[in-house]
């Protein structure tokens, strides 16, 4: 949907002229018009509007393979983590030349198109991405794969659990099997110490050792066992 701004070429100024009857003087004011063919009309007050696209966002993450699903549930469950449930999730890869690009479409729940940026690393790292929330997600994939291309689709079963401000998910990835994964979601004003700090305790209560963690993401491994 395009949004009107200020100072186009399509806007001009109309003099009106305002003759109060009690004041003979004539007076004028100067009111924004949209000139449309013939006629001319005062553009209407803006609606307040709810944004489709977030801020830029951050968090700590850490991503391990997990052999052990149901023993790291009852683990999130002693520790208090709030049980969401299970989300379906297909995740369709773009073509990019910076950092990645995905529209996520998910049951339950709204598609949405996910940039981000993060290093691939076998160790906890910040990730920076954006958000978009998207109407129609069958349409949008088909304008992009034509656009610019898809280079992998992630097929997931996530449970997710939330504790404090991490999301905890255990995944099962379709053709790569079963993942942990960590995301401690930084307010704007965050340093990062409190988000690295509970990833960290998090990975020690996991027993996570470090042939465990994963540096890749879903879709860098999955082009890897496909190539």
């Amino acid at each position: 949907m395009a949004r009107a701004t200020s100072g186009q070429s399509g806007l001009d100024s109309t003099e009106v002229s305002l003759l109060p009857a009690a004041n003979p003087v004539r007076r004028t004011a100067h009111i924004p018009a949209l000139r449309v063919g013939l006629y001319t009309r005062t553009p209407p007050t803006p609606r307040s509007q709810s944004p489709l696209v977030s801020q830029p966002r951050r968090n700590i993450e850490l991503k391990a393979a997990d052999p052990d699903p149901r023993r790291s549930l009852e683990a999130c469950l002693t520790l208090g983590a709030e049980d969401r449930g299970e989300i379906r999730q297909r995740d369709t890869y773009f073509a990019v030349p910076n950092g990645g690009l995905k529209l996520r479409e998910e049951q339950p729940g709204r598609p949405h198109l996910i940039q981000f940026q993060r290093p691939s690393e076998p160790r906890q790292r910040e990730s920076q991405y954006r958000i978009i929330q998207v109407e129609d997600g069958a349409t949008l994939r088909a304008a992009l794969t034509a656009a610019i291309g898809a280079t992998v689709v992630v097929t997931k079963t996530r449970r997710l659990l939330l504790l404090h401000q991490v999301r905890i998910h255990l995944d099962t990835v379709e053709q790569l099997g079963t993942f942990i994964e960590f995301e401690a979601v930084a307010p704007p004003d965050s340093d990062l110490a409190d988000e690295h700090a509970l990833v960290t305790m998090l990975r020690a209560r996991f027993d996570i050792t470090d042939d465990r963690l994963t540096p890749y993401g879903y879709a860098e491994q999955l082009l890897a066992l496909t190539s």
